[in-house]
């Protein structure tokens, strides 16, 4: 192996970052107390992370700050500082998420380096264009790709001076990550704001097959696959577990440091039995090796340990499962002790600064330091002076220079002793030699904090808005040519495979506005790319960053869809600055105060979607494997393209959910009831732009009294100001919620 592999390790609290140092990380991903994506995490206090970051440093380990949540508008100045407050810190890199931080990192604090969260679905080489155009220097591959996807992008990310990075070891969501809102929809807890439920782990009823955690899948171990992963580019090895604890951290990097020795002397070690001593829900390494095989399932969320050694043992009856687990307590008792007298040599403590002053009248002012078994000494550039207000003494010097004190290091002394008294000099010379001493104990200039600057308003929306109605079949076409409402048509998944009719669709119909959804793949990335070129649209909607990228370097006008979540200002600005987006829609997740609190830039439109489905996830997997069978027991080509199926599942609350599959899209789960929002237009008056409703007819609890034509009417006579006609879509459209609506995010 000629190039240096990162093994990047997870740090939930101040222990386990430290037992990642001790077993060999290379780096380490850690949160602070807000704005992350690990609220359930113990995280670490800003005053913890300068200590670290001196201990980290000291073993040749890079720290890494995850800020890899969707940022509101109301956190905005809280976000400002304290991105002000780490620019002055030695950290390796941030973790970003939302696309208005981007933003703001580009424009206002250009030193930290910018990574891409798992949370942006990183899937495709527009998408990797998009973020090289934010400065980002490293991609968070999306978990779900093969190998084979994998090499590509990595070596499009190297063309682009970019690194890749593949989480390697851990629990693996069913979801695209980013683009789940499960537990946001039920219960309030978004996964984009670091509070998922984890609804997919909980019990359901039985399934016809009799599995009641049906969307339960295996954790992730690409344990054996060393060569594979070095072979495809990868830059960094990133193990998930930032709620684990020091033992389950220090044993799995250990294991993974063992790997990549044991490749650079020419063996993998291809027994993983070493990974079963550790908190496990089995393993799998199906998406990377391309095999999505329903032995990805597991239908048991909890410990796999004990079932594991029980077979190796004689077989799973209970009383070998009861010895296994006395086993595994027992020797997790002693190696967490091992690990935790490890872990207690390491010291975290801040280091003390003495200061010895001493100056004369008419001399220069001297400042000798002694810290870490250090000596030296900084002087001012002017002299000393004689004054009667504001002489020199050790309160001014203690507030000058308090900004040591927010750093690894803390002034424990200050001494004049050698300061002759009534002697004054400005504050800009102190200033200075803060700023010098800063610098050395550092080596890193002092950035003086920047004010976040204010936003430019833009006009109010004073005309009616329009209507835009989303389909997804030819059969629902007719809209098109009978009614006044804008059509978006979906373009699926698998583009690829429907290209042809997609191309003699858009020929025909040249006002069809194409609507692109939030994954395409590698491969059906390309296609979307030649469908863009052959029909020459005048404007598209793209849920994918990586069609947004295409569509502005095209000239083409484009909008944003919903599932880009955005959810303050900075990101429409960073849209419209950055990728000449004409508009966006902002996220259904956000409840009525947190849209009143964005402000829409200038020369740019507003929409929000007033009904849909209510899509919860989106999976590449086949989640009808736990439930009914197909007779297959892996997915293929076909699958994608040919299968539709629907099913449902009902957790231990009686509350159902919609799993639906068309030909050519990825499963999805939807809300067992659609979403109505009529109260919007009247809540954020003279705000947004258009209002879109989703008509793709996917089968949930909702009925529709009345057929598409006259709804789409009944919409148009709510936005032209018809003071009765919400009622009566709320009795033509029933059961529907608009949780988020209230909750938000």
């Amino acid at each position: 192996m000629n190039r240096e592999i990162e093994l990047l390790a997870p740090g939930g609290d101040i222990d386990a970052i430290k037992a990642a140092i001790i077993a060999g990380a290379n780096a380490i991903y850690c949160g602070l107390e807000r704005f992350n994506a690990r609220n359930r995490a113990e995280n670490i206090s800003f005053e913890e992370l300068n200590c670290i970051l001196y201990l980290a440093h000291k073993s040749d380990c890079k720290i890494f700050i995850t800020l890899n949540i969707l940022i509101l508008e109301s956190e905005i100045p809280s976000l400002f500082i304290l991105l002000n407050k780490l620019s002055n810190t030695t950290i390796d890199g941030v973790i970003v998420q939302d696309l208005g931080m981007l933003y703001l990192l580009n424009c206002h604090f250009n030193t930290l380096k910018i990574h891409a969260s798992t949370q942006l679905t990183t899937h495709n080489a527009g998408q990797i264009g998009f973020l090289k155009e934010l400065k980002v220097e490293r991609i968070n591959l999306s978990r779900e790709l093969n190998h084979y996807e994998v090499k590509k992008l990595s070596e499009y990310a190297h063309k682009n001076d970019m690194q890749s990075e593949v989480f390697v070891h851990g629990s693996h969501c069913i979801s695209f990550s980013g683009q789940c809102y499960m537990s946001s929809v039920h219960g309030g807890n978004s996964g984009n704001r670091g509070r998922c439920s984890q609804p997919c782990r909980n019990q359901y009823k039985p399934s016809p097959l009799g599995n009641i955690y049906p969307l339960n899948l295996k954790d992730n171990s690409l344990y054996t696959d060393v060569k594979t992963l070095v072979e495809a580019g990868v830059d960094s090895f990133k193990i998930e577990g930032r709620i684990k604890k020091s033992p389950y951290v220090y044993a799995i990097v250990r294991a993974w440091k063992d790997q990549l020795k044991n490749y650079q002397q020419g063996e993998v070690n291809k027994d993983n039995r070493i990974l079963y001593n550790a908190f496990n829900r089995d393993f799998s390494n199906s998406y990377f090796s391309g095999n999505l095989h329903k032995n990805m399932f597991i239908d048991n969320p909890r410990d796999h340990s004990a079932i594991y050694l029980s077979k190796a043992r004689g077989g799973t009856n209970i009383e070998n499962i009861e010895k296994a687990k006395a086993i595994i307590f027992n020797e997790r008792k002693e190696y967490a002790q091992y690990v935790q007298d490890k872990v207690n040599r390491f010291n975290v403590e801040k280091i003390p600064v003495q200061i010895y002053i001493s100056g004369a009248l008419g001399k220069h002012l001297s400042l000798g330091i002694t810290t870490n078994g250090k000596n030296f000494s900084l002087f001012s550039k002017t002299v000393l002076e004689r004054r009667d207000s504001e002489p020199l003494n050790i309160d001014i010097f203690l507030k000058r220079f308090k900004i040591i004190n927010e750093s690894a290091f803390f002034i424990e002394r200050i001494d004049l002793s050698d300061l002759e008294d009534g002697l004054f000099i400005s504050f800009k010379e102190l200033t200075s030699l803060k700023k010098k001493l800063w610098f050395v104990l550092h080596n890193k200039e002092y950035k003086e904090p920047v004010k976040l600057p204010g936003l430019n308003r833009g006009s109010p929306t004073v005309a009616l808005p329009t209507l835009s109605v989303l389909i997804s079949t030819p059969n629902d076409l007719d809209f098109y040519e009978q009614g006044s409402a804008m059509v978006y048509y979906q373009i699926p998944n698998g583009v690829q495979d429907s290209f042809y009719e997609l191309k003699r669709i858009f020929l025909k119909y040249k006002d069809l506005i194409p609507y692109f959804p939030s994954i395409l793949i590698e491969k059906n990335y390309l296609a979307a790319l030649r469908f863009i070129d052959d029909i020459k649209p005048k404007l598209l909607v793209s849920n994918n960053t990586g069609i947004a990228f295409y569509a502005y370097k095209k000239g083409i006008k484009w909008i944003a869809g919903p599932q880009m979540n955005l959810v303050n200002s900075y990101s429409l600005i960073n849209l419209r600055e950055n990728f000449n987006c004409s508009g966006a829609y902002l996220s259904n997740e956000l409840n009525n105060q947190q849209i009143k609190a964005i402000q829409k830039p200038t020369n740019f439109k507003l929409y929000f979607n007033l009904l849909n489905p209510c899509v919860l996830m989106t999976s590449r997997l086949c989640l009808f494997q736990q439930i009914k069978s197909c007779g297959k027991e892996q997915m293929d080509d076909n699958c994608l393209r040919q299968c539709e199926n629907s099913a449902r599942i009902t957790n231990l609350k009686n509350t159902s959910f919609v799993i639906h599959k068309s030909k050519g899209n990825y499963t999805s789960i939807y809300n067992n009831c659609y979403y109505l929002n009529t109260e919007i237009y009247a809540d954020v008056p003279c705000t947004f732009d258009g209002f879109c409703i989703d008509l793709r007819g996917i089968k949930t609890n909702t009925n529709f009294q009345i057929d598409n034509t006259k709804l789409i009417t009944m919409f148009e006579n709510y936005l032209a100001g018809d003071p009765n006609v919400a009622e009566k879509i709320k009795s033509a459209i029933y059961p529907t919620t608009q949780s988020s609506y209230v909750k938000g995010i």
